[in-house]
């Protein structure tokens, strides 16, 4: 297939670009660009190359393109989008939620409309299983759970759910992928997630430090993980996941907080986890249920254990040399922005300026 990943200047696209390139597909990349220089360790190589097509078909990278700039040329000759792009932190949608909204869910939704009508037939949604909120309870959360968003982020997510549900027909069919809390080394880092975030502060202070009471549950999954999801999803029968929500990640990283850090502990030797409670407990706590995902594509599983995860950040993190300018700028998204904006390179509206 030709492919356009939006956001494949991220974290997760970073690692899912090549993914699908081994595959066999054609991918486009499409991407902001606000945090392609969040790199640790060397440069990642583009694997999507640069400039035009053969005989004057689209590049195979756009360049810098804000998703709310998007237009009908950027998804003409595509097969299917696999939708990345987006403000993907808590604490960023909350401190401007008319952008989360704008960004997320409005320039979402016109991007999958002007996809359907240039007769994109697959669209892979990347939304997240921060839907479910406060599910409380000790059942395993389902993707037929009622959705409970505490944050503008998640709302976000719901919003656009709904939307392209309105768009599904015959011929397109969206894809709604509800991510885990995502974790793992990839060459563009983020360092405001929770695992990533442990690991790094462990290494740095000695300290696995969590400001919760440790008690809320989190799922979490690899971002070579979702990498591979996302591929085999692109390829699946179309009654297998037409217009359906999978959640995706695995029940064998299901874990507290308190585990988690627990498993930093042991993966960065000589620290110490410290659970402070200062923030008390996060109403965001559940655990959640991937087997539809596993019934509707066969053969596939998660790899990684979030014990794996935390020996491979710690390796990445060491070898590399994190620093702690590194881990509370470069690689915290509210950071980059802040520092993006006070410099003046981009506007208010988290538009690059001209």
């Amino acid at each position: 297939m030709r492919v356009l990943l939006t956001g494949h200047q991220g974290y997760l696209g970073t690692v899912m670009a090549p993914v699908l390139k081994a595959a066999g597909h054609e991918v486009v990349g499409l991407d902001s660009g606000l945090f392609a220089d969040c790199v640790l360790g060397p440069p990642p190589v583009d694997p999507l190359g640069a400039g035009a097509s053969p005989a004057g078909a689209a590049p195979s990278t756009w360049g810098r393109v804000d998703l709310r700039d998007i237009t009908a040329e950027h998804v003409a000759g595509v097969d299917a989008v696999i939708h990345l792009a987006a403000l993907s932190n808590d604490p960023l949608g909350s401190l401007a939620p008319e952008l989360t909204f704008d960004i997320n869910h409005h320039a979402s939704v016109r991007l999958a409309t002007l996809a359907r009508d240039a007769g994109v037939r697959r669209f892979l949604y990347a939304s997240t299983c921060s839907v479910y909120g406060a599910a409380g309870g000790d059942e395993l959360v389902t993707e037929d759970a009622p959705l409970r968003p505490v944050t503008p982020y998640a709302e976000s997510k719901v919003r656009v759910e709904d939307d392209l549900h309105a768009l599904a027909d015959g011929d397109f069919s969206p894809v709604y992928m509800r991510n885990a809390t995502a974790f793992g080394y990839s060459p563009r880092l983020r360092a405001d997630i929770v695992l990533n975030n442990l690991v790094g502060h462990a290494l740095l202070s000695g300290e696995v430090l969590v400001l919760s009471d440790g008690t809320p549950w989190r799922p979490l999954v690899h971002a070579a993980d979702i990498a591979r999801a996302f591929t085999a999803a692109l390829t699946a029968p179309r009654e297998a996941v037409h217009d359906r929500a999978f959640n995706i990640g695995s029940e064998t990283n299901n874990v507290t907080v308190a585990e988690i850090a627990d498993q930093v502990a042991e993966a960065v030797t000589g620290s110490r986890v410290v659970i402070t409670g200062e923030n008390g407990a996060d109403p965001r706590s559940y655990r959640v249920d991937f087997s539809r995902f596993r019934a509707a594509v066969p053969g596939f599983d998660c790899e990684w254990t979030v014990k794996q995860g935390a020996l491979e950040l710690a390796d990445a993190y060491r070898t590399f040399g994190l620093t702690r300018e590194d881990f509370e700028r470069r690689f915290t998204r509210l950071a980059v922005l802040r520092a993006a904006t006070e410099a003046g390179t981009v506007d208010e509206t988290l538009r690059w300026r001209r």
